[in-house]
């Protein structure tokens, strides 16, 4: 995964930062973007494409690349402007916005996916990122640990969705607590039409 990076360093090219995202399939909860840069001789043989890690490991690994990068940002994009701008749209900001919360400025950004956003740095597609590059695969691992975060705090405002446990995905009990109970602010109102009627009221 290392080596995949280190391909792109050249005289131009000496800082590069990985980004990527979660939440982009749930029915709850926003969609978050992670970037991080790191010394180009830095490895941590865990790191993985973070659908590939339990929570568990994640969560292990989560402080060891926050400590070693040499900058990170996380971008967040909440369910209302999801429903606003629709999900693709809501992830590029996620992502451009974790980006200009780096502290220090890269000369290459790899984007997890084949889109990118306008960006006055140049940026690289690199579909199925997260399971070739090292940087693409810390930051998947950072957006997803944030993002679940969140949604742990927010079961405890919720509790008969499960959160802490499917994360806002659409599992079969979450269906059941949406058409039982109605849906919440967190929820996402654009997904959720072949669902309910979704002029039901709020909790």
């Amino acid at each position: 995964m290392k080596s995949f990076d280190n391909k792109f360093l050249s005289n131009e090219v000496q800082a590069i930062a990985g980004v990527d995202e979660a939440g982009r399939g749930p029915l709850a909860g926003p969609v978050v973007a992670a970037a991080v840069i790191f010394d180009n001789d830095f490895f941590l043989k865990e790191v993985n494409d973070s659908k590939k890690l339990t929570e568990k490991a994640r969560e292990e690994i989560f402080p060891e690349i926050i400590n070693n990068a040499m900058a990170y940002g996380t971008g967040i994009v909440w369910q209302n402007e999801i429903d606003r701008i629709n999900i693709l749209q809501a992830t590029l900001k996620a992502m451009k916005i974790a980006v200009s919360k780096l502290s220090a400025t890269p000369d290459l950004i790899l984007i997890d996916g084949n889109k990118t956003f306008f960006s006055e740095i140049k940026t690289q597609p690199v579909i199925k990122g997260d399971s070739k590059s090292f940087a693409i695969a810390a930051a998947s691992i950072i957006a997803k640990v944030t993002r679940d975060r969140i949604m742990l705090e927010a079961s405890g405002k919720f509790p008969e969705y499960g959160w802490e446990r499917n994360k806002g995905y659409g599992t079969k009990q979450h269906i059941a607590a949406i058409k039982k109970y109605g849906i919440t602010p967190y929820h996402r109102k654009s997904f959720l039409s072949r669902i309910l009627d979704i002029q039901e009221s709020i909790i």
